[in-house]
């Protein structure tokens, strides 16, 4: 009897039986060091693993060991089985190796998903083909002969279709504009919200406008939102002639300055462009900010100006009308100890002004120059947190002030800022010293209410920390 060691089958039977387990071993223990490594790889690796070795070693069995001619059905889908996980295996590497781990702003990266979606196609169709060549012996020259005649007569005839639609793919490859980013188009202005094979699609101020990409690739269009940090709006303003263009720029600056929407660390510039006109350019972190920026910074300098007694759109402050003033002095007479003539002698050392809603009354650092009463409106007074968040210490309303401070001449350390809009009364520090210089109690009083202010901040600010 001839011994077992020399049958054909031997060693193919016991190269199976050694090295499939010891295959599945080191490919168990590879599949778990790259799923902790969150690999791309693990996923190929899990199909060798799970499908291509078992189907490789049943077949090798079936043929070598076995000694089963290819051509029996049974091994014929053993095959047919394996070429399909083959044909897995490409398709996930090809995904896992170029495109999954495609770094950030490559070609890779920036490939559309139509174009994935056609390479794997082709990838499919060349595969089944080789299966079925080879496996079962098909003959698929003559169906690549009439796909071929077949896609040239659907060429011919869609070719402007076809045509646009290839438009609209050049333009997903290239990739000008990422999702969110703002483009302005002929068609319209807006956020970037969708982009597929046939259109992009952005938000408008009337809804969703949606431009095909043909279009997009036969026209220019601006991207707002590229290079990054570098988009800014210019908002145009007017003066009166008699305003002296240093005073109406640094307003303006100052103004700019304090939006919330101003990109960090950016300078604002103002400079009069003719015709009493000036134009601010003022940088922004995204042109989704435009309309608030824009809205916020003609607000405020609408109240800033008429502040600073300039004249924008030529027109001249009217508000502290006599009526208005002695009002003011009405309320303020309880609160600084004002007999007649002292009422008489503040009329000429009090301003009455307007603040809008989220203005800056007084920042941290700043030494105040003047006593400011509210007459109308709502002030909240806040401070800086442990954790870097504004804490709320108080609210002045009517009859509320702040600034007492000027008289020590120490700088703050809150914010103020009118919640609504806020008209006050400010006191001229010079007049302010002298009355409390004749008025003891009036002395006691003020400094009375700096070292409440500073307690209650103490309390707000351990709140904080607790």
């Amino acid at each position: 009897m001839t011994s077992v060691v020399h049958e054909p089958w031997f060693f193919w039977a016991v190269g199976v039986g050694l090295g499939l387990p010891l295959a599945l071993l080191i490919l168990t223990e590879a599949h778990q060091a790259l799923l902790r490594r969150d690999s791309a790889l693990a996923r190929p690796v899990a199909l060798i693993r799970t499908y291509l070795l078992p189907l490789a070693a049943l077949l090798v069995l079936l043929v070598k060991a076995g000694d089963i001619s290819p051509d029996v059905t049974g091994v014929r889908i053993v095959a047919t089985l394996l070429g399909f996980a083959v044909l897995l295996l490409v398709l996930s590497g090809f995904n896992a190796t170029l495109f999954q781990s495609a770094p950030a702003g490559s070609w890779r990266s920036r490939m559309p998903a139509i174009f994935l979606e056609v390479a794997r196609f082709v990838l499919i169709a060349v595969g089944v083909a080789l299966i079925l060549s080879y496996v079962w012996g098909a003959n698929v020259g003559g169906l690549f002969t009439a796909l071929g005649i077949t896609s040239i007569v659907l060429g011919l005839t869609l070719q402007n279709s076809v045509g646009q639609i290839i438009s609209g793919l050049l333009v997903l490859f290239e990739q000008p504009f990422q999702l969110d980013d703002w483009i302005d188009t002929p068609s319209g202005r807006g956020p970037v919200i969708e982009v597929n094979w046939r259109a992009t699609h952005i938000r408008a101020g009337t809804g969703v406008l949606v431009i095909p990409n043909s279009v997009l690739a036969a026209a220019s269009f601006t991207n707002l939102s590229k290079p990054p940090a570098e988009h800014s709006i210019a908002v145009s303003t007017v003066f009166a002639l008699s305003d002296a263009p240093d005073r109406v720029c640094l307003l303006l600056n100052r103004v700019a300055e304090a939006l919330p929407q101003r990109r960090a660390g950016a300078a604002v510039s103002s400079a009069p462009t003719g015709a009493n006109e000036y134009s601010t350019s003022i940088p922004l972190d995204t042109p989704a900010d435009n309309w608030a920026a824009r809205t916020t910074f003609l607000r405020w300098l609408w109240y800033a100006a008429r502040r600073e007694g300039l004249h924008l759109d030529r027109i001249a402050d009217d508000y502290a009308t006599p009526d208005r003033i002695e009002q003011a002095l009405t309320m303020l007479a309880p609160i600084l100890r004002l007999n007649a003539d002292d009422r008489h002698e503040l009329r000429s050392h009090i301003r009455l002004t307007r603040y809008g809603t989220d203005e800056l009354l007084q920042a941290p650092g700043q030494v105040p120059d003047h006593l400011t009463c509210v007459l109308t409106g709502q002030v909240q007074v806040s401070a800086i947190g442990a954790t870097g968040a504004p804490v709320a210490v108080r609210t002045l309303t009517t009859g509320g002030y702040l600034g007492e401070t000027t008289l020590t001449r120490e700088p703050v350390s809150t914010t103020a800022r009118a919640v609504v809009e806020t008209a006050v009364a400010e006191v001229d520090r010079h007049y302010l010293a002298a009355l409390v210089h004749r008025k003891p109690l009036l002395l006691q009083e003020i400094s009375r209410t700096i070292e409440e202010q500073r307690d209650g901040l103490q309390r707000a600010l351990a709140g904080t920390e607790a």
